[in-house]
């Protein structure tokens, strides 16, 4: 089941980003690593800065989280985990799919560049990567990070930017 999250899911969703982050651990440059990957007072903040995530629950457990943002032009697709155990199952391309379905806007993903798996995932959904010049500017537009991490992340965009912005 495919559900918003709500401040009960809190803590859930604060171990699933944590177990689901210790892929980067030796992959994303050692000084944007920390433990833990995103603080719950990080998490809340995004909460509060208008990510809205969704959660895939199975059994009545929580598996995955996925988060929406709409900024002026676009819907950013935030904060995308799945419970180490639980990945290759599915859980992340349905989330995808149903926060896809939330927006008419161009949707913009995010990730570490050396996150192939990431990487690949996306492109697998029908994202594709956009220049390094417009990475840098719409990272630096409609993101809210340090330039060190523009400087090591990607950014993949759907066929509704590409159409829009051949």
């Amino acid at each position: 089941m495919i559900r918003k999250c709500n401040e009960s899911d809190l803590d859930v969703m604060y171990g699933i980003i944590n177990d689901s982050a210790t892929a980067y651990r030796g992959v994303i440059p050692a000084d944007r690593s920390k433990y833990p990957y995103m603080p719950m007072e990080e998490l809340k903040h995004e909460i509060a800065d208008g990510i809205l995530f969704w959660g895939y629950e199975e059994h009545g457990k929580l598996i995955a989280v996925m988060g929406i943002q709409d900024v002026v032009d676009f819907t950013l697709i935030r904060h995308a985990y799945v419970l180490t155990n639980e990945r290759r199952k599915g859980a992340g391309g349905s989330l995808l799919k149903v926060l896809l379905e939330q927006t008419e806007k161009p949707v913009l993903i995010g990730t570490w560049a050396e996150a192939r798996w990431a990487v690949s995932f996306y492109e697998k959904h029908g994202f594709r990567l956009v220049s390094e010049e417009e990475k840098n500017r719409l990272l630096k537009k409609y993101w809210k990070i340090p330039d060190r991490q523009v400087e090591t992340s990607v950014v993949l965009a759907d066929a509704r930017y590409f159409k829009k912005y051949p």
